[in-house]
């Protein structure tokens, strides 16, 4: 017997809507997708056999998708039933979602603007039925739809629908003419009765197989964040583990770097004071500090433009705060600059006033919008396997640590007699005590941060981080001790900025804690414990020691500085205060990396 196999690809046929059908309250159509009408294709007539073990109704029965024009990406709508009508064709009742897009398309089927509906559909067996007069008529045995669109010009069936996608999928074609022949010149013998297949059974398992397929994908898609990518995979025909695949090769990319500089000159950015904006800020009427602080102004401005976001005072640009205020050798012309500002970076200021900051904890810079950081959660697995066996075929997994901007406020009281001051020492005074501020609760909220009223979660808070019980409550023996470093070693995370950090009470108290009973050493001293330095600092919770990998606690900030006034909490004792706001987030990138005593 002689097969063959031709290019069919992704084929599509058009239908007209009857608006009778359109119940406009619940948002659905039935309508017709298919009959065994013949269509002229490229290859000759086809036929699309309606017998129930010729189609696979799998993907349509479980929540196939409504379309526009056949584009995976345009979805709009939901397949809620398919049956194949005593007629011989195949009918469906579609859904309309509710989104902008869907109900855009659902006002212009029920005003009657769209009226035709096409199927999209593959091939995958079919038989060479009949040769006549040079034209060859094929009855499609074994097909399969798989999505419903609202088309605005049905295709054309005569000049070859589907010739797009020709290349894309190949049909097993059967020649019944040859096998009849062949068939006449075996053995002539009573036929067997042809066992009656029962394709319940087949449709069930076919139908849960697509279920979960959708289901895999849908999930993926909810997980990390891609949820139109996850439509188009469950309409395009992917498997889920195309689609992870797929999804793996996005997620891993390294998140682009945005410059939020606005391209100030080194002697722009020492001229930039602190000090001329907030007197700005506090006296608007006054038309002399207004013009003094001009340049600051023009600066926020096109920081603001640059961020895509309006401050609520005066905006910082990241130059200024990133930058060494100093000024330079001779040979820069730091010496000739006799009116520039002499003061500390502030970013600087900032993060050396972290504690976590100073263990080693990840600071990233001048962010904007939300960010996903790629995490691997498993590896791929090895396997022991006979010669010439095949290896099974495993790969890593990942997901994504996800952070977006939350802002903490600081605030410092200021007299206005200090705001009159052109001070050097005052305007490094202002921008230090603002920085040790907002670092104290950033510090703060990355150790002990719940999550809750629009706050960062720290490490304390992260689920899967390890845990040891202390016998004595602020009270840990040397053993104690190491075992707090042993529950991060054995998710095998000992690795990085390792260290260790307690309170000041609890830091007391082991410098004065024997290790044991004869070797006169103390379980702190000199800094350090088990072999680690020990950080010490009332921001961490009373009776508790955290240790871990300090570099995958990961501080992000966005944009600049915003520097606001409040002339009013002070008046009767004649002082501004000022409140500076940052945008940031926290996350621990490993929690297995991290472990607590308590």
């Amino acid at each position: 017997m002689s097969n063959k196999t031709i290019n069919t690809g992704v084929m599509h046929r058009s239908f007209d809507l009857s608006r009778d059908a359109i119940d406009e309250e619940a948002r659905t159509v039935e309508l017709a997708f298919s009959s065994e009408s013949p269509v002229a294709r490229w290859f000759g007539d086809e036929i699309l056999d309606h017998s129930p073990e010729s189609i696979r109704l799998g993907r349509l029965s479980d929540g196939g998708p409504v379309l526009v024009d056949h584009d995976a990406t345009d979805h709009v709508g939901v397949v809620e039933s398919v049956v194949i009508s005593g007629d011989r064709m195949g009918r469906a009742k579609v859904r309309f979602g509710k989104s902008a897009r869907a109900n855009e398309i659902w006002q212009d089927v029920t005003d009657g603007i769209r009226k035709s509906v096409s199927v999209g559909y593959r091939i995958h067996k079919m038989a060479l039925e009949s040769e006549q007069d040079g034209q060859e008529t094929y009855r499609a045995s074994d097909w399969e739809p798989f999505e419903i669109s609202m088309v605005s010009v049905p295709a054309d069936a005569g000049v070859g629908i589907g010739r797009a996608a020709v290349g894309d999928h190949e049909t097993e074609v059967t020649n019944l003419q040859i096998k009849q022949i062949e068939e006449s010149k075996m053995d002539t013998k009573t036929p067997e009765v042809a066992p009656v297949v029962d394709t319940t059974a087949a449709v069930d398992a076919a139908r849960k197989a697509e279920l979960g397929r959708i289901t895999d994908i849908e999930t993926l898609g909810e997980q990390h964040g891609f949820k139109t990518d996850a439509r188009a995979a469950i309409a395009g025909g992917a498997t889920a583990d195309q689609f992870r695949t797929d999804l793996l090769s996005k997620i891993s990319k390294p998140q682009p770097v945005i410059d939020t500089d606005i391209g100030l000159t080194e002697k722009e950015v020492r001229q930039f004071s602190f000090m001329r904006a907030i007197h700005a800020l506090a006296n608007p009427a006054d038309r002399r500090a207004q013009e003094a602080a001009a340049f600051e102004f023009e600066a926020s401005r096109a920081a603001s433009e640059k961020m895509g976001r309006q401050a609520q005072g005066i905006f910082v640009p990241s130059d200024v705060l990133k930058r060494d205020m100093n000024v330079g050798t001779a040979t820069a012309g730091g010496h000739t600059v006799a009116t520039d500002l002499l003061s500390n970076s502030f970013i600087d200021s900032l993060e050396n006033s972290m504690q976590v900051a100073n263990l080693g904890a990840t600071v990233l810079r001048d962010l904007q919008g939300n960010i996903a950081i790629p995490r691997q959660t498993g590896g791929a697995t090895a396997y022991w396997v006979a010669e010439s066996g095949a290896v099974t075929e495993s790969a890593a997994a990942f997901d994504q640590v996800t952070m977006s901007p939350k802002t903490v406020g600081a605030f410092s009281d200021l007299s206005r007699k200090l705001l009159l001051q052109s001070s050097m020492d005052i305007e490094s005074f202002v921008r230090n005590d603002l920085a040790m501020r907002l670092a104290l609760s950033i510090d703060s909220k990355a150790i002990n941060g719940d999550g809750s009223s629009n706050t960062p979660t720290g490490i304390l808070s992260t689920t899967g981080i390890g845990s040891v019980s202390f016998g004595a409550s602020g009270a840990p023996t040397f053993g104690e001790v190491v075992d707090v470093e042993t529950a991060v070693s054995q998710d095998n995370a000992l690795m990085g900025s390792l260290a260790y950090m307690t309170t000041a009470a609890m830091a007391g108290g082991l410098k004065q804690k024997a290790k044991d009973s004869g070797s006169g050493q103390f379980v702190l001293a000199g800094g350090q414990a088990n072999g680690y330095n020990v950080a010490v600092t009332n921001q961490c919770a009373v009776n508790t020691m955290i240790f871990g990998n300090w570099a995958d606690l990961i501080i992000g900030m966005w944009g600049g500085l915003d520097i606001n006034v409040d002339t009013s909490t002070g008046s009767a004792s004649g002082t501004v205060r000022v409140v500076a706001l940052q945008d940031v987030d926290i996350a621990v990138r490993h929690a297995q990396s991290f472990a607590k005593g308590a």
